[in-house]
């Protein structure tokens, strides 16, 4: 039980937890598309309404933790400091993520952290799930960055440079990880690494969109 967690929550989150295993479980052994949510149920000794009431469709049973991020870089750039930049901001974000070794950023090698991961990586509609939750942040980035720069178009190429950047990075982690590194060992550089990617974003974007303004 976590601090201040009542009797209550913790049965809520367990609950969360056996449906999410076992989903995990059933999708990795005979498919994504070979498993009903009714079967998750059973196998996990609950209701078909309780499983929609933890998650709200079938693929969120796998990719739900990834969506609870996929806004991060917007809301970076959307909350950083009055004078900053939207490289600055993003880049700054991610490196406090590096240094608790968030499992956002894929710095984390738990074994069904990494099924869910693969499972995503070996399912289309689910790896399309993903591309269009990433996609959509992108565009809303893209929408902010106009909204203080006035140029749609280089907005647009600034949300691209900003989140292709990040997810590099994050795809970078994923891969050393499955292929037998440990977090451990993938976070050691890991923060070089995003200096390195953020400094070569920032060659090209500058100070775009100029420093963030305390409104008067």
């Amino acid at each position: 039980m976590t601090a201040g967690e009542g009797l209550r929550e913790r049965k809520k989150r367990e609950t969360g937890m056996r449906i999410w295993r076992t989903a995990l479980d059933l999708f990795t052994e005979r498919g994504f598309d070979h498993v009903s949510v009714a079967e998750i149920a059973a196998a996990a000794d609950v209701s078909k309404m309780t499983v929609f009431n933890y998650f709200g469709t079938k693929e969120d049973l796998v990719t739900a933790p990834m969506m609870n991020h996929v806004g991060d870089v917007v809301r970076a750039v959307r909350e950083r400091a009055d004078g900053e930049s939207a490289v600055a901001a993003v880049r700054r974000q991610f490196l406090a993520m590096v240094e608790v070794r968030d499992p956002s950023i894929g710095l984390n090698d738990d074994p069904r952290s990494l099924q869910a991961r693969q499972l995503i990586q070996n399912t289309p509609v689910l790896l399309q799930r993903a591309a269009l939750a990433f996609g959509e942040a992108e565009r809303e980035l893209a929408e902010l960055l106009a909204a203080e720069g006035g140029d749609a178009m280089l907005a647009a190429v600034a949300a691209a440079q900003l989140t292709g950047a990040r997810n590099a990075l994050i795809n970078e982690h994923h891969r050393r990880i499955l292929a037998g590194e440990s977090a451990k060992w993938v976070a050691t550089d890991a923060a070089e690494r995003a200096e390195r990617a953020f400094a070569q974003v920032e060659t090209g974007l500058g100070s775009y969109p100029g420093p963030k303004r305390a409104p008067k």
